[in-house]
């Protein structure tokens, strides 16, 4: 049974250093062998390929461009009509995944028009963001890459995102019916939305290709106080044969590099 294998958010930890190439060298110097960041896209990449070639980290996740921030875009993957700036962003991912070499893009959905979570704009949605995702499947094949996707809970972190719960990503994933397109599992986005973690961990195990961690509700270290026993969890995510990267993505109480005890007791 292979032990789990931990990977540090830059766009969360380590941010008492502005620079995301800083924060590369920074998790190295922790102890991580890999990070993963939201978007990069602001940040030169020559720097960013200097900081990793240097430190052997791998890059193991980076997100697909929100779209026009300002304007309440966070991701375009769902959004009828923006199938065009969805294509640009995905050449742009790819762009920044190939320089350094990372192997998964997480694609993000995007958030329903204000004021219309009705039923057949759903259904519009879903329709779009299925040969988006079929389209994109078709380019990573090309480089070896995997696409993830991620439901962010509604309740508490974004009551717009189109994609909110694992059964719906699930069964989107079926109608997209490609192998390199998987789930994304964020542990405090499930617990919030569905609980039941165990039975679910292990109902789409097979079509998981990232975990990320935080603790529930406050989103800090997963030791802080709140409703998960993480030590539970982690050691049945590895007992069922979880191969891919679990990713810290959380807001640290204090430091980062103080906080991070609850990651050197559960890998002694």
């Amino acid at each position: 049974m292979a032990p789990l294998r931990f990977c540090a958010n830059i766009s969360w930890l380590f941010t008492e250093l502005p620079d995301f190439s800083q924060r590369i060298y920074a998790a190295a110097s922790a102890g991580f062998k890999a990070v993963e960041a939201a978007w990069l896209y602001e940040s030169d990449l020559a720097e960013l390929q200097r900081a990793r070639e240097a430190t052997g980290v791998e890059v193991a996740l980076i997100n697909t461009p929100p779209g026009d921030v300002k304007a309440g875009d966070l991701g375009l993957g769902a959004l009828p009509g923006r199938e065009a700036e969805f294509r640009q962003g995905l050449d742009l991912a790819l762009k920044y995944a190939k320089a350094l070499g990372c192997q998964r893009i997480h694609v993000m959905a995007g958030r329903f028009p204000a004021g219309s979570r009705q039923p057949e704009v759903a259904a519009q949605m879903e329709a779009v963001f299925v040969q988006n995702l079929k389209y994109a499947a078709d380019v990573f094949s090309k480089e070896g890459m995997t696409g993830l996707i991620e439901p962010i809970n509604s309740r508490i972190t974004d009551p717009s995102y189109f994609l909110e719960s694992p059964h719906q990503a699930a069964a989107i994933l079926e109608k997209v019916g490609k192998p390199n397109i998987k789930l994304q599992m964020d542990v405090f986005h499930w617990q919030i939305m569905d609980g039941n973690l165990t039975q679910n961990m292990r109902k789409y195990l097979a079509i998981i290709g990232h975990v990320q961690i935080a603790q529930v509700p406050g989103r800090n270290e997963p030791d802080s106080a709140g409703e998960l026993n993480y030590r539970y969890l982690l050691d049945t995510l590895e007992s069922c044969g979880y191969q891919g990267y679990v990713g810290c993505e959380y807001k640290p109480l204090g430091s980062t590099k103080d906080g991070l005890g609850w990651l050197k007791e559960y890998c002694t």
